[in-house]
């Protein structure tokens, strides 16, 4: 057998797997990338200067402790989480992980269309704005109902952040199908041009800037325009309400994609695209609907971060829909998977501020050991999505059933 059979026998064999074996694959990913993490941060202790090392290894002292750093970048996201378990670091961990939710499904659902969404980012930017101009010009309308004032406007603004959204995301969908344009190059470069406008928005008075703030922000909404808390501290910045609507859109994006017939045609032309047309699927349709569907699904969590965590819109928005990149693969495009990947990543970034607070460790270096986590974690699948498009669906890897009597199976993942 040649190296070449080799190779593409090992990659059927990774499509072929089955959950626990994934599990099983990511599992031993997660502890070797801890294993060299741990070499690293002893390494770098022995290349820095300190007066009293940290610990000490073979009666080698090193001015980095890496079981500590691991600690705190694992633990302190939830922070004492016995004694209070409606801390400040658990509310953290569980907003970043609800605004992953949104722009992790919007990712997975174009990939499980065979079609390269990366500009989650700008969509979400331009959600979140839509939702803080809207629903702030909105709020004075129909303030004065109390509890009915806040489910209205509180819906009106995922409503908002899903248009604005879902319309930016049709575009490089339609430039795709209809004049054959790269969605990778169009999609990132939208990701520039919607930060460009945002910034513009909210930095010119004569816009949507807010007057009496040196911030380019918009005016902050009122807090009945806000999702409520429920349950944890206002200052907290979180809603279990807001993760409810976002595990529920998980639950709704898998059933979309595996029981009905649109998501059946996502599924189908993602996997074999040829198939799909000569089963009469519209292609075309079907790359603009499920580009317009995945940047809706961006804008919602634009939408979410602004009712959930600021309250306005401001510039310098973090990276969430990059990151919902990463979280995607690391759910294997699954939207169920979505909510365990999310988590993973909204632990790793809570726990990365305690670090670098409660620790002498270099955010640098918190980086590093972070990335390399995400990196190890995520390359099992993304090689498993790269194996499914060059050998094709394999028999029991969950495919759904061809329209030229191919693979059979058609369950999700």
């Amino acid at each position: 057998m040649s190296a070449r059979d080799r190779a593409r026998a090992a990659l059927e064999r990774l499509v072929r797997a089955s959950g626990f074996e994934r599990f099983l694959i990511s599992a031993s990913a997660l502890l070797l990338s801890i294993a060299i993490g741990f070499v690293i941060v002893l390494v770098a202790g022995r290349m820095t200067s300190c007066s009293t090392a940290a610990t000490t290894y073979v009666g080698v002292g090193f001015c980095y402790d890496p079981i500590g750093v691991y600690e705190k970048l694992f633990f302190g996201a939830f922070g004492d989480f016995l004694a209070d378990p409606l801390n400040g670091n658990v509310a953290t961990t569980l907003a970043e992980t609800t605004v992953l939710l949104f722009t992790g499904v919007a990712v997975a659902l174009a990939f499980r269309a065979g079609v390269f969404n990366i500009g989650a980012q700008g969509q979400l930017v331009l959600g979140a704005l839509a939702t803080a101009v809207v629903v702030g010009a909105v709020a004075p309308l129909v303030a004065g109902f109390g509890v009915a004032t806040t489910v209205v406007l509180v819906t009106f603004g995922l409503l908002v952040g899903a248009l604005t959204g879902g319309a930016y995301g049709a575009l490089p969908g339609a430039l795709k199908a209809y004049a054959d344009a790269n969605e990778v190059i169009t999609t990132i470069m939208l990701n520039f041009v919607a930060t460009s406008v945002a910034l513009f928005l909210v930095g010119d008075p004569n816009w949507f800037k807010d007057t009496e703030s040196v911030a380019n922000q918009t005016v902050p909404l009122p807090d009945v325009a806000l999702f409520p808390t429920a349950l944890f501290r206002a200052r907290d910045d979180f809603s279990l309400i807001a993760l409810g609507v976002g595990l529920l859109t998980l639950v709704g994006v898998w059933l979309l994609l595996t029981r009905t017939s649109f998501g059946y045609d996502l599924r189908t032309s993602g996997l074999q695209a040829q198939a799909a047309e000569y089963g009469g699927v519209d292609a075309k349709r079907t790359i603009v609907s499920s580009m317009a569907l995945s940047g809706a699904l961006a804008g919602v969590g634009g939408a979410v971060y602004v009712l959930m965590i600021l309250g306005n819109f401001q510039t310098g928005v973090p990276s969430y829909g990059f990151d919902g990149i990463t979280v995607s693969i690391l759910a294997g495009n699954n939207p169920l998977g979505v909510a365990a990947a999310a988590l993973l990543f909204g632990v790793l970034k809570s726990g990365s501020i305690v670090v670098q607070v409660g620790s002498n460790v270099p955010p640098e270096l918190v980086g590093v050991l972070r990335g390399l986590i995400i990196l190890f974690v995520a390359m099992p699948e993304f090689f498993r999505m790269i194996g499914r498009r060059v050998v094709g669906p394999v028999a029991g890897d969950g495919a759904p059933m061809a329209t030229d009597g191919g693979v059979g199976g058609g369950d999700d993942e």
